[in-house]
């Protein structure tokens, strides 16, 4: 079939445009034929040429060490390659038939004479050009915040995962703890204690839940006392005394405290006393360890509304900039103990408050931070560091990676770039965070050796 200006104007760019200079376009170009797993360019290709797809499909792949993803398809009257007033020279992915294809080229020793005498040619294509790098850029900006939220949600859904599961195994054990109450209920009843002695009771046991002491014993010290105190609650007449020990030890209840009870009851009376005691010890563990790990989600979620800002309108405001980077480092927490990573901050106290969007910051953080983990082997360090330099603060985020290589070091903020495999980035990291800074009006610069990489962030104080 003969291609004319009728067929080119059923391609939707070309609705508007006339048919003669559509004729022209056919006229200047040519058409070739490619078949199935055939590429019409490859990485690094030159692209010099306008192209048009008038039958088949072609799907636009990116390679990522070794690894390729599909970004996109181009189908019948799909129009790629260079176009008018665009900078692209070189191939950035690869071009691959999947459908035998059928390719319109225009040389761009034409576009001169296009610009100059088709006009509404020349603003389709730069229409379609615009259009295609909106939609480009969007798609991959978004992959980018899905790709950090996805990386978000995992390191959040494991830290609030112990916790949480810590409260269900602590309540299953109150619970259970609980059933066994009436039985000892009954043996404490039938206790005939005086007033002083139940006093004493009362003062010691609630002396240690009140200004309940920290147990530092290392392990062998901690075995040692359970021991002695097991064989002591023995010889005095309790029974299963080796149940008693731990919970009465947590507490720092030891003999010398045993023997003022035991001086306050008398033999017959002790062992009913101390098991009501520990008891009372266990349940008062259980209801801390609940408490403790509802804290500990409470405090999560407090980073998470710290982090994203969401409770906030979206301008800037004055921020201490500690905030963030601690919440950041809570959100990426799990990341850390999985490398087992050191965090050093250095962090220079009452440092001014510079006006920022504190959810975009937030997201600086949380790329560079991120990037650094990745870089280093087990057992890292990381350094944060904060200052003051002149109208400005600076924050110094280092690790003791491998380094990025001096070829690497120019191109690691531009868009799409990235050394990191497919569906670890997306290549759009480290544009997104100096995007960000430049919204500032601040700055970034990056060093880097073989042992060491510092990404040095500068905000502006006003």
């Amino acid at each position: 079939m003969k291609l004319t200006a009728h067929i080119l104007q059923e391609i939707p760019d070309f609705s508007n445009v006339p048919s003669q200079q559509l004729q022209w376009l056919i006229d200047k170009s040519e058409i070739q034929t490619y078949k199935q797993g055939e590429f019409i360019f490859k990485k690094g290709d030159t692209i010099d040429q306008l192209s048009i797809i008038l039958q088949g499909k072609i799907d636009i792949k990116f390679e990522q060490n070794g690894n390729y993803k599909v970004i996109g398809q181009i189908k019948k009257n799909g129009i790629s390659g260079l176009l008018p007033f665009s900078r692209m020279s070189s191939a950035m992915g690869y071009g691959e038939v999947v459908e035998n294809a059928q390719v319109l080229f225009l040389d761009k020793s034409f576009f001169r004479e296009m610009i100059s005498n088709h006009y509404e040619l020349t603003e389709s294509l730069v229409h379609n050009m615009t259009s295609r790098v909106r939609e480009f850029t969007k798609n991959n900006v978004q992959s980018e915040k899905m790709m950090a939220l996805g990386k978000l949600s995992a390191g959040l859904a494991h830290e609030l995962n112990n916790p949480a599961s810590a409260m269900l195994r602590s309540s299953k054990a109150l619970k259970k703890h609980l059933g066994n109450v009436p039985e000892k209920f009954k043996r404490i009843i039938s206790i005939k204690a005086s007033e002083e002695e139940v006093n004493t009771i009362n003062d010691v046991l609630f002396e240690k839940i009140t200004n309940r002491p920290e147990n530092n014993m290392k392990l062998t010290e901690r075995n040692e006392k359970e021991d002695e105190l097991e064989e002591w609650l023995e010889n005095h007449g309790v029974e299963n005394a080796f149940e008693l020990t731990e919970t009465l030890l947590d507490f720092c209840m030891g003999i010398p405290a045993m023997e003022e009870i035991h001086n306050a009851t008398g033999d017959h009376n002790f062992p009913h006393a101390i098991e009501w005691i520990e008891n009372v010890l266990t349940t008062e563990k259980i209801v801390d360890e609940i408490e403790e790990a509802s804290d500990r989600i409470s405090s999560l979620v407090q980073s998470i509304k710290s982090y994203t800002h969401m409770d906030r309108a979206p301008e800037k405001v004055a921020t201490d900039v500690h905030l963030g980077i601690k919440s950041t480092l809570t959100m990426l927490n799990h990341k850390l103990k999985k490398k087992n990573i050191i965090v050093e901050k250095n962090f220079q106290e009452n440092l001014p408050k510079p006006k920022i969007f504190v959810s975009e910051i937030n997201q600086v953080w949380t790329n560079l931070m991120d990037n650094a983990i990745d870089a280093m082997d087990q057992s890292g360090t990381l350094k944060i560091r904060t200052s003051k330099d002149k109208n400005s603060i600076k924050i110094n985020i280092t690790d003791n990676g491998k380094g990025i290589s001096e070829e690497n070091l120019g191109k690691i903020f531009d868009p799409f770039f990235t050394t990191k495999s497919i569906g670890k980035g997306t290549g759009m990291g480290l544009e997104v965070v100096q995007r960000i800074i430049n919204q500032h009006n601040g700055d970034i610069k990056v060093t880097s050796t073989k042992e060491e990489t510092t990404f040095t962030v500068c905000l502006p104080i006003s």
